[in-house]
């Protein structure tokens, strides 16, 4: 593209405007172009000619003649504007910028174009319009390139809940075009040294120092240090002021820097860089911009190093709360897995636990207390302890969830949970099931069939006890039967509910999901979590899967027994 960008912004150079009368100025006039970019013409329309200010004997179809009346400025950031639009294979490009009217008094226009491209993916045509804007908007720093960036960036940084989503943010495309910079840079103060956690999503290769310290001669080194924001305005400046920074980067298309402190509390904790491919040089607007977008830039990535920080707590606790270790079970393949939702603080309170028993059996536990926040977890570790203890006594199943029911209340908190509990003779594949609430077990026959086994099932625990009172709990009792080389799945609802679908529906889908695994249960339960992460709708996720064993060739089955 060798002129550079839309109508109006791709001149390098302007030219005297002739002694022509002051043309009427009519708000909200609107024209249309077509730029042929291999010919070099640019066709305008009357109405576009009129909004450009240019008489229809003046022009002469160049794109140079058409930004004549453009300042030199405007023209360099629309050209860098529109380079970058291009390296980035956009499919449409829109930018405000400033043109001097016949009277001598600069107005603002807008461009809005599609970008057309050849068989090999190469830009051969805009086609678009060119309109009058509100006369007050200027550039980034004024109202209407003002309006699109600062909309743009509140929405995408209220959304951010991590670092990560902060770091893709800043490089949104978006964000640069209103910017016209190249691209932003990210760093945080960690013990002595800048960490960078963005940088420009370019193909171009940008050098950077990797943590470099505090007292080295750098743009961002020398904000943190000064506390105050720093504006390179041209490449000679990088040079003179950053000797052993420029060497890496004059390859490169930087010509101009604004590298802002981000303040929280009283106190630097990184540097904001916004690169741009032209001399640059900040007028007051512009400079109070960024600084503004800085300070909320700032309290974005405060925000979202202690939601990391917080959900980093509450799912170590969690992880704490469940089985370091699941033990090995003779006659059975056992694999559990669970993967937390990742928004924040919001951990819940899913379970899973192994449990060997007497005589060769395996009690079986999944569960899921209401809430997702530390209480959840720190109930859910109470909960999964008192009923591994009950099972391990050797009550039977029903006794174990009543009398878990009843600790919950004792504990006084307003969750309740839900649970099923799966006593497993692996002897004779006898499964006696009871249900709190929560999903029912499903099986995976020899030939690949799956069944839900629907099992009468009582309250959540909690609420259980709350409507007995003093009178007895009542959990029934579901016996199924476990054949040689089946396979038994638990799971909580995080692997079946997603938002808007009905459970009935996704529960068949998660059946025929486990009749297309592996056979092998540690797989099969990979396979299952991944499949589920791609629909979930920010739940939790806990699934445990026990394989019996086939019998030994010649070994009779004792189901029957």
């Amino acid at each position: 593209m060798a002129d550079g960008g839309p109508p109006g912004g791709v001149a390098p150079e302007t030219h005297s405007s002739p002694a022509h009368p002051a043309q009427a100025h009519v708000p909200g006039r609107m024209g249309s172009f077509d730029w042929d970019l291999r010919r070099g013409r640019l066709d305008l329309d009357p109405s576009a000619l009129d909004v450009l200010g240019l008489r229809p004997d003046e022009y002469d179809g160049r794109a140079t003649s058409a930004t004549r009346l453009v300042p030199p400025e405007e023209a360099a950031r629309l050209r860098a504007r529109a380079r970058l639009v291009l390296l980035q294979g956009a499919d449409g490009f829109g930018a405000y910028y400033r043109t001097r009217g016949q009277d001598g008094v600069l107005r603002t226009l807008h461009s809005q174009a599609q970008i057309r491209y050849d068989g090999r993916g190469r830009p051969c045509r805009l086609v678009g319009v060119v309109r009058e804007a509100d006369s007050a908007g200027t550039g980034i720093g004024e109202s209407a390139g003002r309006t699109d960036l600062t909309e743009r960036l509140t929405l995408l940084m209220g959304q951010a809940v991590s670092v990560g989503d902060v770091s893709a943010a800043l490089n949104d495309r978006e964000v640069l075009g209103s910017l016209g910079a190249l691209g932003m840079t990210l760093g945080m103060v960690e013990g002595g040294r800048i960490h960078l956690l963005a940088l420009p999503d370019l193909e171009l290769g940008l050098p950077v120092v990797d943590r470099p310290r505090l007292d080295e001669p750098l743009p961002m080194a020398q904000v943190i240090r000064t506390n105050q924001p720093l504006f390179v305005r041209s490449p000679k400046q990088f040079r003179t002021d950053y000797p052993t920074m420029w060497p890496d980067t004059e390859p490169f298309p930087l010509g101009a820097g604004a590298y802002l402190p981000l303040i929280t509390e009283g106190r630097t904790i990184g540097v904001l860089g916004a690169l741009f491919p032209e001399p640059h040089s900040f007028h007051a607007a512009e400079r109070n911009l960024l600084l503004t977008l800085a300070s909320g830039i700032g309290q974005s990535l405060q925000g979202a190093l202690l939601h990391s920080q917080e959900h980093d707590l509450a799912e170590n606790l969690q992880q704490a709360m469940l089985p370091r270790v699941v033990p090995c079970i003779p006659g059975a393949a056992v694999a559990v897995r669970y993967r937390s939702a990742r928004l924040g603080r919001s951990v819940g309170g899913d379970w899973y636990d192994v449990v060997p028993l007497a005589a060769g059996g395996v009690g079986l536990t999944i569960g899921d207390v209401q809430g997702h926040d530390t209480d959840a977890a720190v109930v859910m570790g109470q909960l999964r302890m008192v009923l591994s203890a009950y099972v391990a006594e050797g009550h039977p199943a029903a006794t174990a969830m009543a009398r878990t029911s009843a600790f919950l209340r004792e504990l006084d908190t307003d969750r309740f949970a839900t649970c099923t509990y799966v006593n497993t003779d692996l002897a004779t594949g006898r499964l006696r099931i009871v249900r709190a609430g929560h999903l029912d077990a499903l099986i995976r026959r020899r030939d690949g069939t799956c069944e839900w086994i629907p099992s009468g099932g009582g309250l959540p625990l909690g609420l259980s006890a709350e409507f007995a009172g003093s009178g007895a709990i009542d959990y029934p009792v579901t016996e199924a039967r476990l054949g040689p080389g089946e396979t038994v799945l638990l799971c909580t609802d995080g692997l079946v509910e997603v938002p808007g679908t009905d459970l009935g529906t996704r529960m068949r889908v998660l059946s025929d999901t486990v009749a297309e695994g592996p056979e092998e249960v540690e797989a099969l339960a990979g396979y299952l979590l991944d499949k589920a992460a791609d629909l979930n709708g920010g739940d939790d996720m806990a699934l445990l899967l026990l394989r019996r064993d086939d019998a030994p060739d010649g070994a009779p089955d004792l189901a029957g027994a």
